[in-house]
């Protein structure tokens, strides 16, 4: 990629992610890159084709990220109680590669981009799923049945979301560490999981 680019794709991504995508116009983008406004226009045709260039980068960037903190420990149940330790370590600025936290930066963009019809919607929408197919194959690690799985994976999901909004909304740095026990409850106990 393009050093301009890149560094266009990384100022707005700070800026976005600080101070919401709204709060932020262009110029302040060029301003603190140091970047013309004709170097941008020649990477970005608009404002949402730069939106939807940091939501990629911020995907690439979490990915990476939340892939190295399970594959660090085995697969299965080790690495589904890892998500919560990891994010624990977002939420409390121990995590360099993350930045300092300031919420989702995905639920974020879609609240600002609600309409469903919108391609920054959509890359949100994407990155859920990539997260949700991400963790599935340590659920059926141990949960041979495809709808428990399915179940178990989506409650799961839905734990980390909710850790990750409490942290940010309520200002509850340790909401991951606090949600882990109900992720091990839910994790050893597969069968009472599903009547929830």
């Amino acid at each position: 990629m393009n050093s301009k680019k890149l560094a266009l794709i990384q100022t707005a991504m700070k800026l976005f992610y600080r101070k919401g995508i709204h709060a932020v116009g262009i110029n302040e983008v060029l301003k603190v890159s140091g970047i013309a406004k004709k170097t941008l226009y020649h990477h970005f045709s608009s404002k949402d084709d730069l939106i939807l260039a940091c939501l990629h980068y911020r995907e690439q960037l979490f990915i990476d990220w939340f892939k190295q903190q399970l594959d660090a420990v085995p697969a299965g149940k080790a690495a589904i109680l890892a998500i919560f330790d990891a994010l624990d370590s977002w939420f409390n600025n121990r995590s360099p590669a993350m930045g300092e936290f300031n919420g989702c930066f995905f639920i974020n963009a879609s609240a600002e981009y609600g309409r469903e019809d919108s391609l920054i919607y959509a890359a949100c929408q994407q990155h859920k799923s990539h997260v949700r197919a991400i963790i599935k194959p340590h659920v059926d690690a141990f949960e041979a049945d495809e709808n428990k799985s399915n179940q178990l994976t989506d409650s799961l999901c839905l734990l980390k979301e909710g850790a990750i909004t409490t942290a940010k909304v309520q200002a509850k740095l340790s909401a991951a560490r606090d949600i882990k026990p109900l992720a091990a409850s839910l994790i050893n106990h597969p069968l009472r999981q599903a009547n929830i």
